[in-house]
């Protein structure tokens, strides 16, 4: 026998779904992210902003970190640091994402949130 839920009740599930859907998407790649953004457009959450804006951060601070690369020799192993330690913190935040939580990379997470405070809000 089927037990069957007012809309009431079923409605919390559909849009707990589609806020980790829009966490988990932002980091898997940059269609993934662009992708986000639109289904983030559509539907606001706190958890899916809060995800667009780590993942923002974590692609500036490579994009910052890629120019260290140009210079010879210690530029690369600078650039090489910056992108162990930001993979690192991209599989953190994969798995922050996963169990639908709001926990910031560590070192600069809380400086990405202040700093793209009215991104996707």
């Amino acid at each position: 026998m089927e037990t069957i839920m007012p809309p009431s009740e079923a409605a919390p599930a559909t849009a707990a779904t589609e806020d980790k859907t829009v966490a988990v998407l932002c980091y898997i790649t940059i269609i993934g992210f662009i992708a986000a953004i639109f289904i983030h457009q559509n539907q606001k959450t706190q958890l899916g902003a809060f995800h667009l804006r780590q993942v923002l951060g974590m692609v500036l601070t490579a994009a910052a970190g890629s120019v260290c690369g140009v210079v010879p020799v210690l530029g690369w192993i600078i650039w090489f640091c910056v992108a162990v330690v930001l993979f690192v913190f991209w599989v953190m935040g994969l798995i922050s994402a996963v169990r639908g939580e709001m926990r910031p990379v560590p070192l600069l997470g809380e400086q990405y949130q202040r700093w793209f405070a009215g991104t996707f809000a």
